[in-house]
């Protein structure tokens, strides 16, 4: 092999060395800035929505508590069937309750403390 292919080679493996470098660093970089995203967006939507839908569930299904979701559906679906009886209305009203009180529970967490109870405990309620 010659002086020029063997340094041409030498070349390459360097260029290639440099990429993956790049790639990796790159993919760390990735991973520590979307690492965010499932934490303090998910913790100020699931608020929110707590807040403002929280009898129809939908911030258990944004948590991935897909059971407590659906109770908390069917129990809203139940207190509309009924709302022309007085259970109805109570029905509703304390959904309406659970939903603001989980909202303000959610919101005043720190990320950390939110974080580590409702996606790493998985505790569903309150």
């Amino acid at each position: 092999m010659s002086e020029e292919q063997n340094k041409s080679g030498n070349n390459a493996n360097e260029f290639a060395d440099e990429a993956k470098k790049t790639a990796n660093e790159f993919s760390e970089g990735a991973k520590e800035a979307f690492s965010g995203i499932g934490g303090d967006n998910k913790k100020v939507l699931a608020g929110v929505i707590a807040i403002f839908f929280g009898s129809l569930g939908i911030h258990k299904f944004i948590l991935g508590y897909q059971k407590e979701g659906i109770i908390l559906l069917v129990a809203s679906i139940i207190g509309y069937a009924t709302a022309c009886l007085v259970v109805g209305g109570f029905i509703l009203t304390a959904l309406w309750i659970v939903g603001i009180i989980e909202g303000i529970i959610y919101l005043t967490k720190s990320d950390e403390e939110f974080y580590n109870t409702y996606q790493v405990g998985r505790k569903p309620w309150f």
